[in-house]
């Protein structure tokens, strides 16, 4: 199985979870536009497996504003990129309720296995937090009074959505 991401932080959390090294390689993959983090993964790992011809792993995860009815999901790495982090907190008015997705899918051609895992938390004031990327300066985890950037690497990595995911994929590529 080959991991597609270019994000070595994202190789690290599943090398971390997983508990050994795994084959990474960074396909620039075309990323359908969808804020449901499902569809963008499938689309992703069918690409990704019709390049290399080979069992991947894809993971798409996306950020959930409640005030917004969803947006932007899978679409806030393009919000990243294009508009600063405070912009981003300066969008939430009242609602600060927020939750993210994260969406593995193992696909070998055939077989396609799909597995999930939620975290629900706020969207912070402003950015805070060096430890993380991309949006965790802006995230709040629920039980938590600061962002995924503010947590340590083991907090972060101990029990949020993208660890859910992977034991749930883990679980089911096993039985």
């Amino acid at each position: 199985m080959i991991l597609i991401t270019g994000n070595k932080n994202k190789v690290k959390e599943f090398e971390f979870i997983l508990g050994f090294k795994i084959e990474n390689i960074n396909l620039q993959l075309e990323e359908i536009q969808s804020i449901d983090v499902e569809e963008v993964a499938k689309h992703k790992a069918k690409s990704a497996f019709n390049i290399l011809k080979k069992p991947v792993i894809v993971e798409d995860t996306g950020l959930y504003f409640e005030e917004l009815n969803g947006l932007p999901g899978a679409l806030i790495k393009f919000f990243v990129k294009n508009i600063s982090l405070e912009k981003i907190c300066s969008l939430i008015k009242e609602n600060r309720k927020a939750k993210t997705i994260t969406c593995i899918v193992f696909f070998d051609g055939e077989k396609e296995i799909i597995a999930k895992g939620e975290t629900k938390g706020s969207i912070a004031l402003k950015p805070k937090g060096n430890n993380g990327f991309g949006w965790d300066p802006i995230f709040i985890p629920e039980g938590y009074n600061k962002t995924f950037a503010e947590l340590t690497s083991e907090e972060k990595q101990s029990k949020f959505m993208r660890q859910e995911a992977i034991a749930e994929l883990r679980k089911k590529l096993i039985t």
